[in-house]
């Protein structure tokens, strides 16, 4: 992304406060607090809040996590704001607990991707489980980036908090959330399964991490508030604990 684009004038940068008419009452897990005060803003001017939360970051890019539950928008998000700043990258972290574990994933992240970042170097990754299991190709990050969105469910924890810049969690209605997981991922007996065994892992984690009080900044999933999705996010400040 051009310094100047970012460091300049929002040229679309009108904020709408939301009234309570304009949203719609999300259906939570038992822990998570809902946030409030809603507004409307432009994505250049959500990534400008990212930028400035960090603003001593030289020589390498921004580490931004993008957080949330299955089925909030986090890749949808991920790949809008990097079309915002053409000169930055996505990592999922769905490809670094691949076969490995679903949340125990911090250290591995943090020694092959984050301290290389971090450093200001490039980055080409082949995690171990790729190998054992025969799966082609590396995690790459090219230097020279100035975000790095790191996107995926658990990204926001006090272990990986040294070396996150800023951070975005997706809140959303719970029973959208599930509808979209299943009309993305299916509903058959290993899926159902496999979700089973996620949230017996995803719900302690969530509540003793408690991210959506971490975050820098709050975006809403679905169910998606009035507002234009190729120019617009909704968004709120963190919530207490």
């Amino acid at each position: 992304m051009e310094s100047q684009v970012i460091g300049g004038p929002v040229r679309a940068g009108r904020t709408r406060v939301l009234t309570s008419e304009d949203r719609v009452s999300m259906h939570l897990h038992p822990g998570e607090t809902e946030a409030v005060g809603w507004r409307v803003v432009t994505l250049l001017a959500a990534v400008r809040q990212l930028r400035d939360a960090s603003p001593d970051v030289i020589g390498r890019p921004r580490v931004i996590a993008v957080d949330g539950r299955g089925g909030a928008g986090k890749t949808t998000l991920a790949k809008r704001l990097r079309k915002v700043v053409p000169n930055s990258a996505i990592v999922h972290t769905d490809d670094v607990a691949w076969n490995h574990a679903y949340f125990d994933w911090g250290a591995v992240l943090v020694e092959n991707i984050l301290q290389p970042l971090r450093r200001g170097d490039a980055v080409d990754f082949r995690p171990d489980a790729w190998i054992a299991h025969d799966r082609p190709g590396s995690i790459t990050i090219p230097a020279g980036a100035d975000f790095i969105w790191v996107e995926g469910t658990g990204i926001i924890r006090e272990e990986l908090a040294p070396w996150l810049d800023a951070s975005v969690w997706m809140q959303g209605d719970l029973d959208e959330q599930k509808r979209l997981l299943a009309a993305r991922d299916g509903d058959s007996p290993e899926q159902v399964e496999h979700v089973a065994k996620w949230l017996l892992e995803e719900l302690p984690f969530m509540l003793r991490e408690k991210p959506w009080a971490r975050a820098t900044m709050i975006v809403a999933g679905p169910p998606q508030i009035d507002h234009d999705p190729n120019t617009e996010l909704v968004v709120a400040s963190p919530t207490s604990p």
